[in-house]
């Protein structure tokens, strides 16, 4: 169950981070409440989860979830640069995210 927190907080983490760019330095109202609101459940659950995992693999993951999935988002629906490194980096940080779960952090 933690693990599936840290799964969830890391898709919220995408999600403020495109919002954050949607938001055009807080300027637009609905991008930065958006922001806001993924910001606090990303952190919330990353929090929550931590009651029962290691900081290290656990932070890991939520980062990694977040960074793979908005260059992700960021490729197919804001026009972002598609390129062979980035998609073999992007799959290498998602593998390291499965081994890190896989790894059996949890107390």
């Amino acid at each position: 169950m933690a693990w599936l927190l840290v799964i969830v907080a890391g898709l919220l983490e995408t999600g403020f981070a495109v919002c954050l760019k949607l938001s055009h330095g807080f300027t637009r109202l609905w991008p930065t409440v958006a922001f806001c609101i993924f910001a606090l459940g990303s952190f919330g659950l990353l929090t929550l989860a931590l009651r029962r995992l290691d900081v290290g693999p656990a932070y890991a993951v939520w980062t990694g979830i977040g960074a793979a999935g908005t260059a992700i988002y960021g490729m197919i629906f804001l026009g972002d640069l598609v390129s062979a490194l980035k998609i073999v980096s992007i799959s290498l940080v998602i593998i390291g995210v499965v081994g890190l779960q896989l790894s059996g952090s949890a107390h």
